[in-house]
């Protein structure tokens, strides 16, 4: 097993008996299939905001029921779980990685109680669906603007198409 990625029990354990290590706490979510300069920068910008980053990752079994197979596209996600768990913990932003398999954070967020939540900048509070519960406990929430504009999808659909 990776050293930085943990089940949410672990993690929250750890959160709570070296507090000094992890606050403020930042976290996102995502699937991080390819992984890609503006996953890389994104993941940057995030750690800039708090002591520590923790990195929700999306299950493969989530994967396929948010981002469902189109035509002409291999289903997804490309690469194996286990495998994207092993690339985001060894960047160097990366403080932790827990793979959920819900379709949002939000059990993750509840648990955790991160100081702030970052997403990208194509979320507003009105349509990310993890913004009330992390309003809720008092946490903030943070957009990053996309610096690079790239997208699995459209990394897929460059290689399909030669």
């Amino acid at each position: 097993m990776t050293p930085y990625l943990y089940t949410l029990t672990q993690l929250q354990q750890d959160i709570t008996l070296h507090p000094e290590q992890w606050r403020p706490l930042v976290f996102t979510n995502g699937c991080f299939d390819l992984i890609h300069a503006g996953h890389v920068r994104y993941l940057q910008a995030a750690k800039a905001l708090g002591r520590s980053l923790v990195v929700g990752l999306n299950s493969d079994l989530s994967v396929q029921t948010i981002k469902p197979q189109k035509p002409g596209q291999p289903p997804r996600p490309i690469v194996p779980e286990a495998q994207r768990a092993e690339v985001l913990a060894s960047l160097k932003p990366v403080d932790g990685v827990v793979i959920f398999s819900q379709t949002t954070a939000d059990d993750l967020i509840a648990t955790l109680k991160p100081d702030i939540y970052v997403k990208g900048g194509d979320y507003t509070l009105e349509t990310l669906p993890e913004a009330p519960i992390v309003q809720c406990y008092g946490g903030e929430v943070a957009f990053i603007n996309i610096e690079v504009p790239s997208s699995t999808t459209a990394l897929i659909q460059r290689i399909l198409n030669g």
